[in-house]
């Protein structure tokens, strides 16, 4: 048995080898350290384990990511970019040991059979799963399953004595890309994505056809945040700006021929004011679309540079249904800049690159970054000068704003007080939250979080032994209470709203809007 896992060890690595250009020599040396290790090693080994550890050790050496996904973790790791999975349909919070249903997706199987917001889940299946300290990972294994396949929960409603059994038929269960769309005043449009898969283009030309419809005539794009997702997905929403047979990305690697993407005749919105929001957290897909954008001249890119992916992976599946993702290629944007920074000092150097950049003051200051003049580009239209070698560095440049971070406020943020307060106010307030705030318009304009609901707040942080700093708590104050008011407006309709309550705070966006009701300032940057 363990002649044929170290058999199978050298065939999966087989891809690795010849992708670095290993010699007849090394693979042999490799076959026979694990042959000798097989025959004669001194005691029983663990080959999964040993299999694993060695895939995992092998890519980290080569770049920060290839990487290894065991069997158990594809789907998880697939789900966010194929944009659906199988199940129920409910948003759920584990609340003191009680499952308590937040939200049921529109239109799935959860809210047909009739089950509500703020119901607890006693039983799934007939298996108790209130009061018996279940992780998350749990219920999910017990509430998703095929599609067609049938679930059963009970639930205890309100103060209703009887609880109420549902049969529910589990099917595909959506998963989306766009986070917001909304108009800013009469004629900016604003559209977040987070992530970029199968379903993006398609969310997004939904989402700005809507905006047209109630009079959009400039356009903010979010990707900050978004770390990215299928190249052709950033492909494809790069051309819906920019006219026909124009270079959005070109890729090329030492095995690897260059592929070269072109836009098409067929964008919905080439030639409008389009502003693109980024920060250190945009990477890959984001930055390719916000780097031919900004190639072209474009758009104006707002916020801070962005992280610095610019390798290409590609999955090969392996024979026990875990998966290499290799990188095989870099990509470049239109000017040749190939956005990648460096990982030649290590994984971990690698891996400490945000906080570096924090700690150098990059994120405070645009003159804290300095790239070199060999890595200067001209864009395509207008010749400005943009760099290479390490992310995208924006147009306008928007500081981190640092002031109201406080240590309690990170605390109550990490270890979940903050979400557990709300749920439990939703829980206890639902019914007449709705009753005074019929339209998600006035309780934007009227609804304020009062001190009761803070105090809350303060006991629930006690209550979990976080050392409660009145001073700090003065500090982070307003961010709380936009929080705090975020969350609930997201529990009583979806997410959309809960970034109209959040983006007030976003500076990024607030400079966008400045640029576009500025008379000529939009022109002005695109010099």
């Amino acid at each position: 048995m363990k002649k044929i896992i170290f058999s199978l060890l050298f065939v999966v690595l087989t891809p690795v080898l010849f992708a670095q250009g290993f010699s007849a020599t090394q693979q042999r040396k490799l076959t026979n350290a694990l042959t000798a290790i097989s025959n004669l090693y001194v005691d029983s080994i663990n080959d999964k384990k040993l299999v694993e550890n060695t895939l995992e050790a092998v890519l980290k050496e080569l770049d920060p990511h290839s990487v290894y996904i065991p069997k158990e973790e594809i789907e998880r790791v697939n789900e966010p970019l194929e944009g659906s999975f199988e199940g129920v349909g409910i948003q759920f919070q584990l609340m003191e040991d009680t499952l308590l249903v937040i939200q049921t997706i529109s239109g799935c199987p959860a809210a047909k059979v009739g089950v509500l917001p703020g119901d607890r889940i006693i039983y799934i299946n007939n298996d108790l799963v209130a009061g018996v300290k279940m992780q998350n990972s749990d219920i999910f294994k017990r509430l998703r399953g095929p599609k067609g396949t049938e679930v059963t929960v009970k639930v205890k409603r309100g103060d209703q004595k009887e609880l109420i059994e549902f049969k529910i038929i589990r099917d595909k269960i959506p998963l989306y890309s766009v986070d917001a769309s909304y108009m800013i005043g009469k004629d900016i449009g604003y559209i977040k994505i987070n992530n970029f898969g199968n379903s993006t283009v398609q969310e997004f030309e939904k989402a700005f056809g809507e905006l047209q419809k109630k009079g959009m005539k400039h356009l903010v794009m979010s990707l900050q945040g978004n770390g990215g997702g299928y190249l052709n997905a950033a492909i494809q929403l790069a051309d819906e700006f920019l006219s026909a047979n124009k270079l959005i990305v070109y890729t090329q690697g030492l095995n690897q021929p260059k592929s070269v993407a072109e836009s098409t005749s067929t964008g919905i919105f080439e030639t409008g004011k389009l502003i693109v929001l980024v920060d250190e957290y945009s990477a890959s897909a984001s930055e390719i679309v916000s780097g031919a954008l900004q190639d072209w001249d474009r758009a104006i890119i707002v916020g801070r540079r962005t992280f610095g992916k610019g390798l290409v992976q590609r999955q090969f599946p392996l024979i026990d249904g875990s998966m290499l993702r290799l990188t095989v290629a870099r990509y470049y944007t239109p000017t040749g800049r190939c956005i990648q920074k460096s990982y030649k000092n290590g994984y971990d150097k690698y891996e400490m690159d945000l906080s570096d950049r924090f700690k150098k003051g990059e994120l405070l200051h645009a003159d804290s970054i300095h790239f070199p003049d060999s890595l200067s580009y001209k864009t395509l239209n207008l010749k400005r000068k943009v760099y290479g070698g390490g992310g995208i560095m924006p147009d306008i440049f928007v500081p981190l704003d640092t002031t109201r971070f406080t240590a309690f406020h990170r605390n109550i943020v990490a270890r979940g007080v903050v979400n557990k307060v709300c749920v439990q106010y939703i829980d206890k307030n639902r019914a007449e939250l709705k009753k005074k705030y019929p339209t998600f318009d006035k309780f934007k304009k009227e609804y304020e979080v009062e001190e009761p609901f803070l105090n809350q707040l303060i006991a629930q942080a006690t209550k979990d032994k976080i050392k409660v700093d009145m001073a700090q708590f003065a500090i982070s104050k307003p961010l709380i209470k936009l929080q705090l008011k975020a969350l609930v407006a997201r529990d009583l309709w979806e997410m959309n709203e809960y970034y109209q309550i959040m983006d007030d705070d976003n500076e990024s966006l607030q400079k966008a809007i400045q640029i576009l009701r500025t008379p000529g300032a939009f022109e002005k940057i695109l010099k």
